[in-house]
């Protein structure tokens, strides 16, 4: 059965550090940063990379839209 991996791309300088992303991941693989955008604001990022199954559950909650989900199929 094939294994099917994540990965997210955050949009740096529109995050603005709000937490949500990070609360629903079902996964607990997303974590604020302690770097900063050109904002002020801590950025979303991926602190347990291997753990995403791709769910997408942060890019629908995000609010800014600024979480882009890929998918990647591993036999």
């Amino acid at each position: 059965m094939a294994k099917i991996k994540g990965t997210i791309v955050v949009d740096r300088e529109r995050c603005k550090g709000c937490g949500v992303c990070v609360s629903v991941c079902p996964c607990d693989v997303l974590a604020l940063s302690a770097e900063v955008n050109g904002k002020g604001y801590p950025v979303a990022r991926m602190a347990n990379p291997d753990a995403c199954t791709g769910c997408a559950s942060c890019a629908v909650i995000c609010p800014d839209s600024v979480i882009t989900v890929y998918r990647q199929k591993f036999e």
